[in-house]
């Protein structure tokens, strides 16, 4: 994952995800991508969501997240487009769906080249306009 923070303030965030994915292992993914999209991008969070009775609850995301897929050997391409587009990016290798242990997660990323890493999906968090061209050929997820 980048670490570099984005020049704007982010008003976009979509997710792809590996088509081929499904079940468990989507559901966890994008809980995974998901988590760390809120934590790297806090802006994106919506003031909290008061009922009629005063009960706060947490914010939501107020633009949407659109969820795409694409073919995993494509994932790493639309990766590299949204990096140099100025994106923040991040993803999810399928490794960290081969353990339960993050200490062995990061060891077996450590082991992989960046252009041999295999995504389980990833989010791209940046401008629309931006995010919507490199998006824009990209199927909904059924």
């Amino acid at each position: 994952m980048t670490t570099a923070l984005l020049p704007a303030t982010p008003n976009r965030c979509v997710i792809v995800m590996d088509k081929e994915l499904s079940g468990g292992s989507l559901a966890n993914a994008i809980a995974v991508i998901a988590l760390s999209v809120g934590q790297r991008h806090p802006a994106l969070v919506g003031e909290p969501l008061v009922d009629a009775c005063g009960f706060a609850h947490p914010g939501l995301i107020p633009t949407g997240i659109p969820m795409l897929c694409a073919p995993q050997d494509a994932l790493a391409s639309i990766r590299r487009e949204a990096l140099a587009n100025e994106c923040d990016v991040v993803d999810f290798p399928v490794e960290g769906q081969q353990t339960k242990n993050y200490g062995e997660f990061q060891e077996m990323v450590s082991q992989v080249p960046t252009e041999n890493i295999k995504y389980t999906g990833l989010a791209l968090i940046g401008q629309k306009k931006t995010i919507s061209k490199i998006v824009k050929r990209l199927d909904l997820m059924s």
